[in-house]
């Protein structure tokens, strides 16, 4: 977090002393000094002369209120007018105050290299970021355009070679995905064309399919549908788009797959439920192994909430509440749980804690699963943000270190339990840990009127604090590479860890010693999760850099991860330029990535933090207000 200016902002707007020069003529014309130079008569003598001084240059300077002298007239000025002027404004120089000095800045205190200096102070800095959202609406349309021409219907974009697949059970899920952000950016094409597709095919193929994942088809599909019904105007929503079908279609569609994914907690011998779901049949099993992630389980409660709201129906939102209730009553270690869990039995397995792959996404839902349900909580979700406190203070005890030699602060990993090693990677999922440190901290107000409310004590400014400085580790992730992108996985230089030859390319990087990248990490997958965090913090800290930080983010896609043709792909390696291409375009890329980009560029008040809370996949879902 950046030092406070050793002023405060009184110091600015009020005229204090302190920062302005005594003029020579304030300095003499005082006290005795003055009633001697007037009394006698050479000092009446000066005082006529600094009277008609001073009336000559008011005559010389004074233009009529009206009148406005334009570049030609001022280019087009007569030699006599010129040489009065110059004369007049010497004389005026001779007479003028010395200008006030501004605060100076301790000399030890070190400038920002956030700040935005390339930027002219002439340019309007809101038409400047108007101007980089309509950038990042053409990427999406871009993005669009090679999914429709190559892959309209399956789940994914190969951009490379021109071809869709089916990897996440044949859904058309970059669809359902790319939907709301169509209705957010007010893209009517897409939508128009995304809308018609749910309604033509994709009850149809939920009917006919066979095994999808369960917490894969919840975060993408049935939150992609649910979002789309509120955004077009469905349940009184925003109505924010006027293509497509009527909010009815989505909402039917949403209610179908549920009903069919339900049986996932159903089948299940504890409230744990089983991992698969076979649609055309309504049955689950569990994962090969047994086991399910912890994340995935705990990742199903703001979409089943939200279909029991809409629909009336209490059964989608009472059989994924059970999961967390029952997570409630089992062991962890200072609030933090091991990133497996058992179907079968109920507990957890294993010893492997992170906040990285099947971890990270628990903890957002504790928080946001309780914020859903609105202001006036009452205890039957308190329990949530009570075990959000908890596992924050874990974090913060347990797995937050400081790399070597400058100080990145970053998350780690126990991979045999608290009673084992710690490890220095962090993935980049965890970089969505930012954002919910931040939104736990102020409820989606911003820091100032949070502040002002009385709403921050002591663990909340602790946790702002460590959001801001993940944040800068988060994106010291990107900028350390030869691309500018950040690779799937990092290790940080410890007293205890440390490994040569495996840096990220960027040799100009303050950090270039800090972040270790290995081989086999090196890959970009266009993730949303830090990008996601700037959104958020910028909104609640309102701070200019998470907005540069972002265009800088995005102008990387653009210039390595953009496919002619249409679409994006993910890369190999980060730290080669050129990177190798790796073909396939995720769709979160259109879903999360483009989506936070173009809302962390936009007005504050579209989406705001405190009407709505995004699922895992960045499909913003209404915060329950009725209560």
């Amino acid at each position: 977090m950046s030092k406070s200016l050793p002023y405060s902002r009184k110091d600015v707007d009020y005229d204090n002393a302190k920062f302005r020069h005594r003029s020579f003529f304030k300095s003499f014309l005082t006290n005795n000094r003055k009633r001697d130079c007037i009394s006698c008569s050479t000092g009446k003598f000066l005082c006529l002369i600094l009277i008609f001084g001073v009336a000559y240059l008011v005559l010389t300077h004074k233009t009529s209120p009206g009148h406005v002298v334009s570049r030609d007239q001022v280019i087009g000025m007569t030699e006599e007018h010129s040489n009065s002027t110059i004369g007049a404004s010497r004389l005026k120089k001779f007479w003028r105050r010395a200008p006030r000095l501004p605060p100076q800045l301790p000399p030890d205190t070190k400038g920002s290299n956030t700040s935005i200096d390339h930027v002219p102070a002439t340019l309007d800095v809101k038409a400047l970021w108007i101007t980089r959202q309509q950038k990042v609406k053409e990427a999406f349309i871009h993005a669009w355009s090679g999914y429709k021409k190559y892959a309209m219907g399956y789940d994914e974009l190969m951009p490379v070679s021109h071809h869709g697949i089916d990897g996440l059970g044949g859904l058309g899920a970059t669809v359902v995905d790319a939907l709301d952000t169509a209705m957010i950016m007010g893209v009517d094409e897409v939508v128009a064309d995304a809308g018609s597709w749910v309604e033509e095919h994709l009850s149809e193929r939920i009917s006919k399919k066979g095994q999808v994942n369960l917490f894969e088809t919840t975060i993408r599909v049935l939150g992609g549908l649910l979002s789309a019904y509120h955004l077009s105007g469905g349940e009184k929503g925003l109505n924010s788009t006027h293509a497509g079908p009527k909010p009815a279609v989505y909402l039917e569609t949403a209610k179908n797959l549920g009903d069919r994914l339900l049986s996932a907690f159903t089948s299940s011998p504890t409230p744990i439920p089983f991992s698969d779901v076979v649609l055309h049949d309504s049955s689950a099993h569990p994962a090969p192994g047994g086991l399910s992630s912890t994340s995935e389980v705990s990742t199903l409660q703001l979409e089943f909430n939200y279909l029991s709201t809409v629909t009336g129906d209490e059964k989608y939102g009472l059989e994924a509440m059970k999961v967390m209730e029952h997570m409630k009553t089992l062991p962890k270690v200072e609030g933090l749980v091991p990133i497996y869990i058992s179907p079968h039995s109920g507990q957890f397995s294993g010893d492997n804690i992170r906040l990285g792959s099947r971890g990270d996404s628990y903890y957002e839902y504790l928080l946001k699963v309780w914020l859903q349900s609105g202001p006036s909580s009452d205890n039957n979700t308190s329990y949530l943000y009570e075990m959000y406190k908890e596992a924050m203070t874990g974090v913060r005890h347990l797995l937050v270190q400081k790399s070597v030699p400058n100080g990145l602060v970053f998350v780690g990993e126990l991979p045999y339990g608290s009673n084992g090693g710690f490890s220095p990677k962090m993935d980049h999922l965890v970089c969505f840990l930012p954002g919910t440190l931040a939104l736990g901290a102020t409820k989606g107000l911003t820091k100032k009127q949070a502040m002002g409310n009385n709403m921050l004590n002591l663990e909340d400014l602790e946790n702002l604090k460590l959001a801001e400085d993940l944040a800068k580790t988060c994106f010291e992730m990107y900028s350390v590479t030869s691309t500018g992108l950040a690779p799937e996985i990092a290790y940080f230089h410890t007293e205890e860890f440390s490994e040569q030859g495996h840096d990220g390319g960027n040799k100009s990087s303050e950090y270039i010693n800090d972040i270790i990248i290995k081989p086999a990490d090196r890959h970009n997958l266009l993730r949303p999760e830090t990008v996601e965090s700037f959104f958020v913090l910028y909104r609640i800290t309102e701070d200019l850099k998470y907005r540069e930080w972002g265009w800088q983010i995005f102008e990387a896609f653009e210039k390595y991860t953009k496919v002619d043709t249409g679409g994006y792909c993910s890369l190999d390696d980060v730290t080669s330029i050129p990177p190798p291409k790796r073909d396939k375009m995720e769709t979160f890329f259109l879903g999360e990535t483009l989506k936070y980009l173009y809302l962390l560029f936009g007005d504050s008040s579209h989406i705001p933090l405190d009407k709505f809370v995004f699922n895992t996949e960045a499909h913003p879902i209404p915060i329950n207000l009725k209560k």
